[in-house]
C-alpha cells in the first residue's frame, strides 16, 4: 500500500475521504472529536498530500478497497467530503457488505453534469496552468469557498489548495474511473443507512445533488446554516456532532434528522 495514511484512536473503524484539491488536513479538526470512540483512518488520495501522483487512470473505489484490505478491515463507516463523498457512494454500491454506515458531506455524484457556468470556471482554472498561484486564486474565488475564505481557516485553505494544485503537475493523466452505470441512475439501490450534510451557502449544483439523494431509501439530511463547501474546516464542531449523533442513533438525533418520507430536513 503506497498511499499515505494515518490512524488515530481505537474502536469501530471510520474512514474519512477528503475533498478535491485537499488532503487529509481536511479532517484535522474533526479527527480529535472522533478518535476517542473510533479507530479513525485518514489518508491522502492518489495525487494529493503525501501520496504518489496519478500515473494511470485513477480507480479510487478499488484503491479504497485495497486500503481496507491492507489494514485488515472487513467493514467500516465511510465519511466522504465532496469527491470523497462520490468515492464513498460508489464504493457503497460496489461493496455494500463492507459499509456499516455512510456519511456524505456535500458529495459529488457520478454521472452528474455540472452547469455550464461551473464548467467554464473549471476551464479557466486549468487554462492558468502552470501558474499555481493564479490557479489557486481562481479556484478559491468561486462562490462555494466564500465562507471559508473569510474565516480563520483561510490560510489553511490557501496552503492546502496551493500544495495540491502543485502536486497535480506531477500527474501523467487526469482520467478517473467512476461507477458504471453511473451512480446518478442507481441512488435507489444504496443500502447503507446514510447521513447527508451540506451547507446552505454551497453552490446551486451541489444543492441540486442533495435533492437527487432523496431517492436513497434510508437517508437523513442536515443543512448547516452559513456553511459553504468546506464545513469540515469552518463548522467542524457541528459536523462532528452530527456524525457522532448519527452513529449513536440516540433519541436526540432521531428528533434532529428526518428522512425525506417524513418531509423534513433539519437546519443547524
Amino acid at each position: 500500500m503506497d498511499l499515505h495514511y494515518e490512524i488515530q484512536g481505537n474502536g469501530e473503524a471510520i474512514v474519512l475521504l477528503h475533498s478535491g484539491g485537499a488532503d487529509l488536513r481536511d479532517w484535522q479538526w474533526i479527527v480529535p472529536q472522533l478518535q476517542e470512540h473510533y479507530q479513525v483512518i485518514t489518508f491522502d488520495g492518489r495525487g494529493a498530500g503525501k501520496s504518489p501522483p496519478l500515473l494511470e487512470p485513477a480507480d479510487y473505489v478499488e484503491e479504497l478497497r485495497s486500503l481496507l484490505d491492507h489494514l485488515q478491515i472487513d467493514r467500516a463507516i465511510l465519511v466522504g467530503h465532496s469527491i470523497g463523498g462520490q468515492i464513498a457512494t460508489d464504493f457503497a454500491l460496489a461493496y455494500p457488505h463492507r459499509v456499516i454506515k455512510l456519511i456524505l458531506i456535500a458529495p459529488g455524484l457520478s454521472g452528474f453534469q455540472f452547469s455550464p457556468e461551473i464548467q467554464q470556471q473549471f476551464a479557466q482554472i486549468m487554462a492558468a496552468a502552470p501558474d499555481a498561484e493564479k490557479m489557486t486564486e481562481l479556484m478559491l474565488e468561486q462562490c462555494l469557498y466564500r465562507v471559508v475564505m473569510s474565516s480563520p481557516q483561510r490560510d489553511l485553505m490557501i496552503e492546502m489548495s496551493r500544495h495540491n494544485i502543485r502536486r497535480s503537475f506531477e500527474w501523467k493523466t487526469f482520467e478517473m474511473r467512476w461507477a458504471q452505470p453511473p451512480t446518478i441512475d442507481r441512488l435507489s439501490e444504496l443500502t447503507p443507512e446514510t447521513l447527508f450534510i451540506i451547507g446552505t451557502n454551497d453552490m446551486a449544483d451541489n444543492l441540486q445533488v442533495a435533492e437527487l439523494f432523496q431517492q436513497v431509501p434510508s437517508i437523513h439530511f442536515a443543512y448547516l446554516e452559513g456553511a459553504d463547501h468546506m464545513p469540515t474546516l469552518t463548522h467542524a464542531d457541528a459536523v462532528s456532532q452530527l456524525i457522532r449523533q448519527f452513529l449513536n442513533r440516540s433519541q436526540s438525533v432521531d428528533a434532529m434528522l428526518r428522512t425525506p418520507a417524513e418531509n423534513s430536513i433539519s437546519r443547524l
